[in-house]
């Protein structure tokens, strides 16, 4: 199991940390996704040989108008 701390930007609200939420753990091989508006912070728990981090990277971009430093 791999975890990994993204630091996201453009989520301000509710409805950002319902969509980031929703399309990451809509991915096959992701066990947990935590957003924290706050600290800007998305923590992701999941399985590197079926999800890489660019898919959850790129799934958090089309979520809406976020950005993964």
């Amino acid at each position: 199991m791999s975890k990994e701390e993204l630091k996201v930007t453009g989520m301000s609200c509710g409805h950002c940390k319902g969509a980031v939420e929703e399309a990451v753990s809509a991915l096959s091989g992701v066990e947990a996704v935590e957003v924290d508006l706050d600290s800007e912070l998305v923590k992701v728990d999941f399985e590197a040989a079926t999800v890489g981090l660019a898919e959850i990277e790129q799934a958090i971009e089309e979520a809406g108008p976020y950005q993964v430093e």
